[in-house]
């Protein structure tokens, strides 16, 4: 099973990189990702030519900085309470309609990029996700032809200030504090994984200690499923991310409380999918 990454080794070039054997190629300059572009969605679907192959280049990962799977998606769209037992974690009962919400691009960082801390709240959480990657225009999908749209799926880490998410009935202000959803590092075709990423192993541990463990085969709402609602009311474009909900464990609904702090590391990781790590700094001083 190939793996696709985006990276900018030392020389600066920003390019696709592909896992094969355990070692990372390099594919050369960028394969666009960009909402109009099809070259990544083709990339991924259907691997790299022998052509691209014979020009590619050994990489060395400790050398290079990992880059989102996606650069600037145009819309994140995110799931809240879609595992059952994280929702009664929390007090609430599982809803009748997905909890939906918004991320900005701004609040996204790649695989090793510091998740910031902000000097407004120490109440940072964590919350091990699936992300889903938009592979071709689509609007009013049926369950039949949702996962068509799918180009493949990453790991996400939807970082929560909690207590501004609890100050308005809207979770958006504290779902979108800048350098807070780590995104990546792989994009995994989804021809590689069970439909819908159904039945897979998702973690998340901090500092090494595991805080969450369920599969993926008891979300709520699948991936189909989300996807066939999401479309009654807008159109998914290429490169648009479906974040797909937690599960139980998350630090708020201990006791007491766990809160990430500098200093600290989470690693997200989904069976089949990769594992994304990012350590925990604190928002830089303003200059």
């Amino acid at each position: 099973m190939a793996r696709y990454a985006r990276v900018t080794p030392a020389d600066g070039v920003l390019q696709w990189a592909v896992e094969r054997h355990g070692e990372l190629w390099g594919l050369g300059a960028e394969v666009p990702a960009g909402a109009h572009d099809t070259a990544w969605q083709e990339l991924v679907a259907s691997g790299p030519g022998a052509a691209m192959l014979s020009r590619a280049t050994l990489l060395d990962p400790a050398r290079l900085r990992w880059e989102t799977p996606v650069a600037r998606p145009g819309k994140v769209i995110c799931l809240g309470l879609n595992y059952a037992a994280h929702a009664a974690e929390g007090g609430n009962a599982a809803p009748d309609y997905p909890s939906f919400f918004l991320r900005g691009a701004t609040s996204l960082i790649a695989h090793e990029a510091p998740l910031v801390r902000p000097r407004v709240s120490d109440k940072l959480d964590f919350e091990a996700e699936l992300a889903v990657v938009i592979g071709r225009r689509a609007r009013h999908l049926t369950s039949s032809q949702a996962l068509d749209a799918v180009a493949g799926y990453a790991c996400f880490n939807d970082g929560t200030l909690r207590d501004y998410q609890r100050r308005t009935a809207q979770w958006t202000i504290g779902k979108n504090f800048d350098g807070t959803g780590a995104f990546g590092p792989w994009l995994v075709a989804a021809s590689a994984l069970p439909p819908g990423a159904s039945g897979l192993r998702i973690e998340s541990r901090l500092n090494g200690g595991l805080m969450q463990s369920e599969r993926t085969d008891h979300m709520l709402v699948t991936v189909a499923q989300a996807l066939v609602l999401l479309s009654e009311a807008l159109t998914l474009e290429p490169g648009d991310v479906v974040a797909m909900g937690t599960p139980s464990g998350v630090g708020y609904a201990r006791n007491p409380p766990v809160w990430m702090k500098p200093g600290d590391r989470i690693e997200i990781e989904i069976e089949g999918v990769g594992l994304l790590s990012n350590p925990v700094a604190a928002e830089a001083a303003p200059e």
